[in-house]
């Protein structure tokens, strides 16, 4: 239940905005809405912020002391299209362009354009369009020689009148949207220190997915910074579901390598071998992890073992749901992302793969592949893996557990 806000009162809040919630039906939108609410407050009682929540239709209110701080975490949240820091009033229009003034005078002076956006629930009192231009002229005759610019404005003040009372408010921060996170139920994710690993996973759990990630260690096989910059590309991860632990489960795949040198695998087969061990590990691990699913960065024909035909061997390796959120992407698409979720590092440093052979087979056969697997007893390998296990936690964008 909202309360009314009084004639000539007004507080500083945050509201939220979703999107896809609003298309679910009734008791799915308020189940979700709950895990959402759930999330938010996850996240704002580790970072030590005491709030409270409304939930008018199609919106959450957020107050608390710090709206500004409150407003950056709220903003990583998935489920929530963006955020606005407002200032709540009564719905009598001199409150409502007092609030609309004290916004705008700080933003605006003489010779810049402006605009005014409201919009009204009810449909009682002054229409949207009579609304706006009663605040507008306020404005106007509030700050001398602005010029009003309904299309292109250089600042924009928004209205929004409810049944409490009214919101006013001028920036509109964007959030990931999506659906809430544990909506989906659980995966596990492939990650590795990488560039497309991370995207895939931050686009899992944008798609309501809570994730473990796994990855594999190749030990001398790999480069000096790969396990080191998997758990960063982990750590990061975790600034996306601040307030839950972000679990990293570490197997050694070291052996793996040094059977196919041991005997004497082609080359050409590693890449794919190796594939398909990642994912018979992550498939025997699920039930463990309570996950339903293995997510993977894998994309359309960006590296040999990604072709059509040695993602249908690989695949062939496990009998699980494997998913691909990357599979259409091309390269700068997921750079953008990872730039955009933080992911992203300039210096890596050494991430090399000795395992990768020069000439690596682009349309490998499934009975060779089951040959050589079944030469270097890759079952035993695999519950080899599964038993020398590292387990790392991050929260908040810092490892608070393991290596």
């Amino acid at each position: 239940m909202q309360t009314v806000v009084e004639k000539g009162s007004s507080e500083r809040l945050v509201m939220v905005r979703y999107g896809e919630l609003f298309l679910k039906s009734e008791p799915v939108k308020h189940h979700f809405i709950g895990l959402l609410l759930r999330n938010i407050g996850k996240a704002l009682s580790a970072s030590g912020l005491h709030s409270h929540s409304e939930t008018p239709r199609g919106r959450i209110l957020i107050f608390g002391n710090e709206p500004e701080k409150i407003a950056d975490i709220v903003s990583r949240i998935f489920g929530i299209i963006d955020v606005s820091i407002c200032t709540k009033t009564s719905s009598h229009i001199d409150d409502l362009c007092a609030g609309a003034i004290a916004l705008a005078s700080a933003r605006l002076s003489a010779g810049m354009s402006f605009a005014v956006r409201a919009k009204r629930q009810q449909k009682t009192g002054l229409d949207s369009q009579v609304l706006g231009a009663r605040i507008g002229s306020a404005i106007y005759e509030h700050i001398p020689g602005l010029i009003v610019d309904l299309d292109h404005p250089d600042y924009e003040v928004f209205v929004e009148v409810r049944d409490f009372g009214g919101l006013v408010y001028d920036s509109r921060i964007t959030a990931p949207g999506g659906l809430p996170s544990g909506t989906q139920g659980r995966t596990l994710v492939l990650l590795s220190s990488g560039i497309d690993s991370p995207v895939a996973s931050w686009l899992a759990m944008k798609r309501g997915c809570e994730c473990t990630h796994l990855h594999l260690d190749g030990g001398r096989w790999a480069g000096s910074d790969v396990k080191t910059a998997a758990i960063e590309n982990h750590k990061r991860l975790s600034r996306w579901c601040a307030g839950n632990p972000l679990m990293l489960v570490i197997a050694n795949s070291e052996p793996l390598y040094d059977r196919m040198q041991e005997f004497h695998i082609p080359p050409r087969y590693r890449c794919v071998i190796c594939k398909r061990f990642m994912l018979q590990v992550a498939a025997r691990l699920m039930e463990h992890e309570g996950a339903s699913a293995i997510i993977t960065g894998e994309n359309l024909g960006q590296v040999a073992s990604q072709t059509l035909a040695n993602l249908s061997v690989i695949s062939d390796g496990v009998t699980v749901p494997v998913l691909r959120p990357l599979i259409t992407y091309d390269k700068e698409e997921i750079i953008t992302i990872a730039r955009r979720i933080g992911t992203f590092d300039t210096h890596p440093g050494d991430l090399a793969c000795r395992a990768v052979p020069r000439m690596p087979a682009t349309a490998a056969i499934l009975e060779a592949i089951l040959e050589c697997e079944q030469k270097i007893d890759i079952d035993t390998i695999i519950t080899q893996a599964c038993t020398e296990l590292q387990y790392v936690t991050a929260l908040n964008s810092e490892i608070v557990q393991g290596t």
